[in-house]
């Protein structure tokens, strides 16, 4: 807060003139919001120095997330100056994320049936489960980590049991996952590609005999996506074996570490806002409203991006064809012209329309699933450590795309006789 207040007395128009993603300050990381605010004040659609544009305004990430025809997610292009002809290169244009039709439509559509809700109230008893576990394991403590010991366990179970991953080989997970994902950061140094191209050379490999044992045994392919991705589509559409295994880590990536920073700025955000945790301890109901509140004031993924495939007009700015967009759903989802008071948190806000999950044909297709898992995690962790108290300063993830900690040393001093 002492480095916020130091920002806020600069001047918003100078900030919004300096800001650079390719140079970000140190205090951006930790509050990003006052660069964010000063540039939807000033330069909602500000072009960087390498030529790309940076919008933070609601309605313009809107006109570009319902036109796919304009604005495209393939990154064949432009990722390649980036990271060339290296496994993350072949890993980020193989994805889902970032691609178009007709692979973006052949994978969703293999993966909807798995992801529909009925299938996902099938996972609601396994899920309550394993919160419960979690907290019994924490009970007896008196100090624990709200990552390590509770938010990033979860989304690692939920997805490795879709997947069937044996829980004796997830532990890699999780590291593969921050390596991978951090490589997408405007700026990447070159220990953190070497590491994120190990790990993605290390993940095809476990993969690949992964999905060789899973084509000698199948499991059933309404519960074991990777079951359903290797059978494919009952009309006979599959995936070649690239497109297979470079998915299976986009899920396991996208599925763990934004809902690990979802359920962690949950409770960091109550924790800094005692008032609305006493509301929800109150009115356990609210937990709905108060996921999708955290979902708009703390974005797990603050950063998307598209590409314009011809010039285009935008709020009266031309953006020629072929530049990079970047899409700050993190200022958007504060733009005060849509959510009143949108500095402040409230756990009922209605409506509260955020773009957390992006929106149109690229919405975020786990979104429900993620929905639940920190509904059912936050429920449960404030029912039994009411009064759980962060010590220290948790640590940030210095990243500008994926908003999260890495560490939250907390006091549980909460009521753990479980009456």
């Amino acid at each position: 807060m002492q480095k916020r207040a130091l920002a806020e007395k600069r001047d918003t128009t100078q900030i919004a003139q300096g800001f650079d993603l390719l140079t970000l300050p140190e205090d951006f990381y930790d509050d990003p919001f006052v660069y964010y605010n000063a540039l939807r004040a000033h330069s909602p659609i500000k072009q960087m120095s390498d030529g790309s544009y940076f919008l933070t305004r609601y309605a313009d990430l809107m006109t570009i997330y319902k036109n796919t025809t304009l604005f495209c997610s393939d990154k064949t292009i432009q990722f390649k100056p980036k990271f060339g002809d290296t496994p993350l290169y072949e890993h980020h244009t193989s994805s889902l994320v970032f691609n178009d039709p007709p692979l973006h439509t052949r994978v969703r559509s293999i993966l909807n049936g798995a992801l529909v809700p009925r299938a996902i109230k099938a996972m609601e008893p396994s899920l309550i489960a394993l919160v419960d576990e979690l907290i019994n394991n924490m009970r007896h403590c008196t100090q624990v980590d709200l990552i390590e010991d509770f938010a990033s366990a979860i989304p690692i179970e939920v997805i490795g049991n879709l997947l069937d991953i044996p829980r004796s080989e997830r532990a890699p997970l999780r590291n593969w996952s921050l390596a991978i994902l951090g490589a997408l950061e405007p700026v990447v140094s070159e220990q953190a590609a070497n590491w994120g191209n190990q790990s993605v050379k290390d993940f095809l490999t476990y993969l690949a005999d992964l999905t060789q044992r899973r084509r000698s045994q199948p499991g059933d392919p309404e519960q074991d996506v990777l079951t359903r991705l290797i059978q494919g589509e009952a009309s006979g559409a599959k995936l070649s074996e690239k497109e297979l295994l470079h998915n299976c880590i986009f899920l396991l990536n996208a599925g763990h570490e934004t809902t690990t920073n979802l359920i962690g700025s949950a409770l960091v955000t109550l924790h800094d806002n005692p008032e609305q945790r006493q509301r929800l301890i109150e009115r356990p109901e609210l937990i709905k409203p108060a996921v999708e509140e955290v979902l708009r004031l703390e974005s797990p993924n603050q950063l998307g991006n598209r590409m314009a495939t011809e010039t285009v007009n935008i709020s009266g700015n031309s953006i020629p064809a072929g530049a990079n967009i970047h899409l700050c759903i993190g200022a958007a989802n504060r733009d005060p012209s849509i959510f009143p008071y949108a500095e402040h948190f409230n756990i009922s806000r209605s409506p509260n329309r955020h773009l957390a999950f992006a929106s149109g044909a690229h919405n975020c297709i786990g979104n429900t699933l993620a929905r639940l898992e920190a509904s059912i995690a936050i429920s449960g962790f404030i029912g039994q450590f009411p009064n759980y108290r962060l010590v220290d300063r948790p640590v940030r993830g210095g990243r500008a795309r994926f908003r999260g900690f890495l560490s939250i040393p907390c006091l549980l001093e909460g009521d753990s006789s479980g009456q």
